[in-house]
């Protein structure tokens, strides 16, 4: 049977050897900027989001999945009428669910004054192992702000960017909101399972809101633990939102954990908006409805305490606005759909916080 890439054009990977004027640039080198994590500390290393001492500190799976790029950003200006990318991951996760475009490609934006405007996504070949290099076809030669989102589920030892020989590179534009908005919690946080990087509800309210963000996210390990909070605690942050229900093993974890996580970080931070959000999910069974009451306790209790710098968001109710029981992938993670109907509940909120923050 043949192949798809050779029935339908649209399917065929467009080839950086296709263009011999390109060349290559570090993203950690000026201008570049990079957002949403930490540097590698030294050649063959990768990209992290926590320190690793911390990450060790709470266990081997948040060490494990602090590799992997979520939130990731890189931005820059410049006039190539393409853009290149040269990435080498040092592992790439895989699953039934979630596209690969999702956990290891990077997708491409592009502001010419109107706000961010995708223009398509670094596609990974199906049979990746480790290096690819692909390339993007803007509409003409102009002058334009550029943001590239790195993988969600794979982790990032390097990346070059290509640009047309000749073409101007330049500092990126700063965000309106240039201290980042930080989110913990589980997959869902972590962006499974959106079908490419940009369609986290992160990024989604990154562009619409024009602020920076953190994304520590850790799939299946987010549990409130101590150490984690006072990590975030120390933060410089706008907002934090927080929503690792989903993680916490048990009802009793839950209740011993959420209201000690949210005055760990409020000791430090005093004035700090903080957004709590239950699981996003339609129908709850009798102990999801226990989980859901224990959050709003954490935030009735700060309102009693006199707290006015504290929100709740139902997370029941965050996919009845487009999708229901077409918002998610297997009842439990959103699709695409899902993640814009968390950008749209979350986003409002967020917004309000912001402008107090």
């Amino acid at each position: 049977m043949a192949k798809i890439e050779e029935i339908d054009q649209n399917f065929k990977e467009t080839q950086v050897e296709t263009h011999d004027d390109v060349i290559f640039y570090s993203c950690l080198q000026e201008p570049f900027q990079i957002y949403g994590l930490l540097l590698p500390e030294s050649a063959g290393s990768s990209f992290l989001r926590i320190p690793a001492r911390v990450a060790e500190g709470i266990n081997q799976d948040v060490a494990a999945l602090n590799h992997n790029t979520a939130g990731g950003r890189v931005r820059f200006r410049t006039n190539s009428p393409y853009i290149a990318i040269r990435a080498k991951l040092d592992f790439i996760n895989r699953a039934s669910h979630i596209a690969l475009t999702g956990s290891a490609g990077l997708d491409l934006y592009y502001d010419e004054g109107k706000g961010m405007i995708y223009a398509g996504t670094f596609i990974p070949p199906y049979d990746l192992n480790s290096t690819f290099n692909s390339l993007l076809e803007l509409d003409s030669v102009s002058e334009r702000e550029i943001m590239i989102n790195f993988p969600l589920y794979s982790g990032v030892q390097s990346l070059e960017i290509g640009l047309q020989s000749g073409s101007t590179v330049n500092i990126g534009r700063e965000y309106q909101y240039k201290t980042p908005v930080v989110y913990y919690g589980s997959s869902i946080t972590q962006g499974g399972c959106a079908s490419r990087p940009g369609n986290a509800y992160q990024s989604i309210l990154s562009r619409k809101l024009d602020c920076d963000y953190i994304n520590l996210g850790f799939s299946g390990s987010a549990k409130g633990e101590d150490l984690m909070a006072d990590y975030i605690a120390g933060l410089p942050m706008s907002v934090f939102v927080y929503d690792y229900d989903h993680n916490a093993p048990e009802v009793r974890h839950l209740s011993n954990t959420h209201e000690r996580m949210f005055l760990r970080i409020r000791e430090q931070n005093p004035e700090l908006p903080v957004i709590m959000v239950s699981r996003p999910k339609v129908r709850l069974s009798e102990a999801e409805k226990q989980r859901l009451e224990i959050i709003e306790t954490t935030f009735q209790n700060a309102l009693k305490r006199g707290d006015h710098h504290v929100y709740f968001i139902d997370g029941s109710k965050l996919l009845l606005k487009f999708g229901g029981d077409g918002g998610t992938v297997d009842n439990c993670h959103p699709n695409d759909l899902g993640f814009m109907c968390m950008a749209e509940g979350i986003g409002a909120v967020l917004k309000e916080a912001l402008l107090t923050a």
